[in-house]
């Protein structure tokens, strides 16, 4: 069976930059549920109180544009998210969400039809996003095979760590 990913959306508008995602006061937090204790609180401080294991983010465009803090996406993945879907992401938060094993989704259709609080089902291998609330469903770009390996791994670290040992 296809691994999915389950949860329900905190929705956000655009350029939320990495400065909101985590507020640089908390950027020599080492331990990464910690740091999720503040993940966008400089944008929603409630955030925290209400997010769950496995729910997603939901952005319009340029979502984490600002400094290029590798903490940011690492604050999401500690907060619990298993995924965010924008319209658009800054590039280097794009890379980052995934060296780091965050799983991130371009689709602007899905985005526009996305509610807080509606449920949401992602199957990454295929792109396929599900709105369970809304029974409608909108495609990604799949993750490639490599970056589906990454992620299920935990991210480029132990993604080369794995193939070291192999080798």
């Amino acid at each position: 069976m296809e691994q999915t990913l389950h949860g329900f959306a905190h929705t956000y508008g655009k350029n939320v930059d990495t400065d909101v995602i985590i507020p640089g006061k908390y950027c020599n937090i080492i331990d990464h549920a910690e740091l999720g204790k503040h993940a966008l609180e400089g944008i929603d401080p409630e955030f925290s109180s209400r997010v769950k294991a496995g729910d997603v983010i939901v952005a319009d465009t340029n979502f984490g544009c600002g400094s290029s803090r590798e903490v940011a996406p690492i604050a999401i993945k500690g907060a619990g998210v298993s995924a965010v879907i924008a319209k658009s992401f800054a590039r280097i938060f794009f890379r980052n969400a995934l060296n780091i094993g965050l799983p991130i989704f371009e689709c602007p259709e899905a985005v526009d039809d996305i509610a807080a609080g509606d449920e949401i089902v992602i199957v990454p291998g295929t792109g396929m996003i599900h709105n369970k609330t809304k029974g409608t469903q909108h495609r990604a770009a799949a993750l490639p095979p490599f970056m589906q390996s990454l992620i299920a791994v935990g991210g480029l670290k132990n993604y080369v760590e794995e193939r070291l040992a192999k080798a």
